[in-house]
């Protein structure tokens, strides 16, 4: 774990600091230092710094160190670590979700519930660091990411195509787009992991038709092979590959082949995480506003809506010395001014789930059709991950086998239920 440069100079001050104290009495007194514990990483570092810069620059009776810890599952057992031995920092930064769900935050994360700027908060976004007692224990840090389908803007414009809303309006521009001889979905199963896409983004819409299924299905109570709504995914995937719609080369096509695919006309659609955009953008710039997005659609366009990839929160350890000054610390970083740090920091890419906070104007298309699900009348969930601490690590290989026609959906739905099955055995879950 380390800390930034500009903390350790004032480690090398704190002597003068004292003997300052002493001569000039309450202002030195009344100065707070607080620690806050990230994630390594440069892009994450540059946030909380300028983050850190802004918050001080309106608060200079507060001082921030910041410090880095690993990412992965080291990074996992430090942070488990310094919480269950009253050692960490003042604030840190986490994931949301089950991971959040692993760190005991009944037990060991401040109660956030009733602060003010929790009004401002997406529902969305609260229903991820909500601990089992109903308690809200976190502020969202960074923004969302969509799960669901570029689309090539040239393409749909060159046939007269609308976005659907609908899984029927969708397979009928794809069978306009196969009839002008055009790929009309991109696969690259190269990169096995792109293969889970129709099944992942789908989560919204089995949400839709059951607001339960996270926890009937952790509880054991729910299945994707016998849940009409779950087994849409498989299905999805199933008609999108018996229809031809793919691209000749799908088994042995990758990631960076999709973009550019997605990006040069190569193909109209392409299933991804909205994390591709920026990767778009750096390597084929020139055509990164041919891009749009839209969430995949269900079987009723009432309820259209994005599956989203949660940022992740901003906690308080019920240890910390400095309880006031670290809410005031993540109640800044939940603000409209916060979200402006972050995008002077980072760029923009995806909407922030604090009501009030923009985007610049000139943010890829891909990045703008995003905003309309997290506006006033728009409808976004989060991924099944998100709440539930099951996912088998064999779907992207089922996906593959149904993908490629080798094995049916339900067989496929099944397959994987049994997968999960797994885990939640190892997991310890009740019911299984």
């Amino acid at each position: 774990m380390t800390k930034t440069s500009r903390r350790t100079a004032l480690a090398g001050l704190s002597a003068g600091l004292l003997a300052m104290t002493a001569l000039t009495g309450a202002a030195f007194a009344q100065s707070i230092n607080l620690t806050y514990l990230i994630p390594s990483g440069a892009d994450g570092v540059a946030v909380a710094e300028e983050l850190v810069k802004s918050f001080e620059a309106a608060n200079p009776d507060i001082n921030i160190d910041i410090e880095t810890r690993p990412g992965g599952s080291e990074g996992d057992n430090l942070v488990k670590t310094r919480l269950a031995t009253g050692t960490m920092a003042d604030v840190f930064r986490y994931n949301s979700g089950s991971l959040f769900q692993a760190i005991n935050p009944q037990q060991f994360l401040v109660d956030l519930t009733n602060e003010p700027w929790q009004a401002d908060v997406q529902a969305s976004f609260k229903q991820v660091v909500t601990a089992p007692d109903g308690t809200v224990r976190g502020a969202p840090m960074g923004a969302a990411m969509g799960g669901g389908i570029y689309y090539n803007r040239d393409i749909y414009e060159e046939l007269g195509l609308s976005v659907p809303t609908t899984w029927a309006e969708f397979m009928a521009n794809n069978e306009k787009i196969k009839a002008a001889g055009k790929v009309a979905v991109i696969q690259t199963y190269g990169d096995t992991w792109t293969s889970q896409l129709f099944v992942l983004a789908d989560y919204f819409n089995v949400s839709a038709k059951d607001p339960n299924f996270a926890s009937r299905y952790t509880a054991n109570e729910a299945k994707f092979a016998t849940d009409a709504a779950a087994l849409r995914g498989f299905e999805k995937l199933q008609e999108s590959f018996e229809a031809g719609f793919f691209n000749e080369d799908f088994g042995a096509a990758k990631y960076d082949d999709g973009i550019r695919m997605i990006s040069a006309g190569e193909g109209a659609h392409y299933p991804m995480l909205t994390f591709a955009t920026t990767a778009i953008a750096a390597t084929y710039p020139e055509n990164i506003a041919n891009v749009g997005f839209f969430a995949q659609p269900g079987d009723d366009a009432a309820l259209n809506g994005l599956t989203v990839w949660m940022p992740d929160g901003l906690y308080i350890p019920q240890t910390t010395a400095n309880m006031d000054a670290a809410k005031k610390f993540v109640a800044f970083v939940a603000s409209v001014e916060g979200c402006d740090a972050q995008t002077r920091a980072g760029g923009a890419s995806g909407p922030y789930l604090v009501n009030g906070c923009t985007l610049p104007a000139d943010v890829p298309p891909a990045v703008t059709d995003m905003l309309p699900y997290f506006a006033e009348g728009g409808q976004n969930g989060p991924a099944l991950e998100f709440l539930s601490p099951i996912k088998g690590p064999a779907l992207e290989q089922i996906t593959v086998e149904v993908g490629s026609g080798i094995r049916p959906a339900a067989d496929g739905a099944a397959l994987y239920d049994e997968d999960v099955r797994k885990q939640a055995q190892q997991l310890g879950l009740p019911g299984w």
